[in-house]
């Protein structure tokens, strides 16, 4: 019984160190790039959308990427009548569920919910995207070496081509796709940048805040020190 309860008390911890070892890939920061993050949107829209949603943000927040509300609607809406409306999948979540199994889960905050120790949650989904590779035993034919086992197939195999696990357990490219493997990962690169900054469209803002915030009590301090040594000149 006791080594019962040390095993349950300690398999968080194992859990956790196994977490650990996982490698993840540097995915580069696209958020000043205006057009990386249009590139993004319009990937997102083409493939992920047609399951996972974006409820939490409108239509119209798109054009502080700097897109016209004409362009929104006519390259990036296509599953709703007024920009804004939240970015909704077409299908209804109890059809997903029959379709699938379970329905696909709402994308708005993935990048932020994927943020761990190891990694921000744009290295996750930057290495997870590129991990996908062939596997005959999984019912969608893929698996993913981030996410064993993952449900969902691989939606851009068309631009990566497909990867296999060779010998050494290692991925290699077996059928290129419509895109250069070069190509293909500023692709990825563009789509995270995207689901980061959807995860947070006032987080440029902020951070510029941040500075002006920061500048302001500089300032203020060079101020109010002077102050507080002409006032406490005379005090013993």
């Amino acid at each position: 019984m006791k080594k019962l309860l040390t095993a349950l008390l300690f398999a968080p911890a194992v859990t956790l160190a196994a977490g650990a070892a996982v490698h993840l890939d540097k995915a580069p920061d696209v958020q000043g790039d205006k057009a990386a993050l249009q590139s993004g949107a319009r990937t997102f829209v083409n493939y992920c959308l047609n399951c996972h949603g974006a409820s939490f943000l409108r239509y119209n927040r798109l054009m502080e990427l700097g897109l016209s509300e004409q362009q929104v609607k006519d390259n990036l809406m296509f599953t709703a009548v007024k920009t804004g409306e939240p970015m909704r999948v077409a299908a209804r979540p109890e059809e997903q569920k029959v379709w699938f199994g379970a329905a696909p889960p709402d994308l708005t905050l993935v990048a932020r919910a994927r943020a761990s120790s190891d990694g921000s949650g744009a290295d996750w989904l930057y290495t997870y995207l590129r991990s996908f590779y062939v596997d005959e035993k999984r019912p969608t034919g893929w698996n993913n070496t981030l996410f064993p086992n993952v449900g969902m197939p691989h939606v851009l195999w068309e631009s990566q081509g497909t990867q296999v696990m060779n010998k050494d357990h290692r991925l290699e490219l077996q059928a290129p796709g419509k895109l250069s493997p070069a190509e293909y990962d500023k692709q990825v690169a563009d789509l995270v940048g995207f689901l980061v900054w959807m995860a947070e469209p006032d987080a440029g803002f902020r951070k510029q805040l941040g500075f002006g915030v920061l500048g302001f009590l500089v300032v203020l301090f060079g101020v109010a020190y002077p102050l507080k040594k002409a006032y406490w000149k005379d005090v013993k």
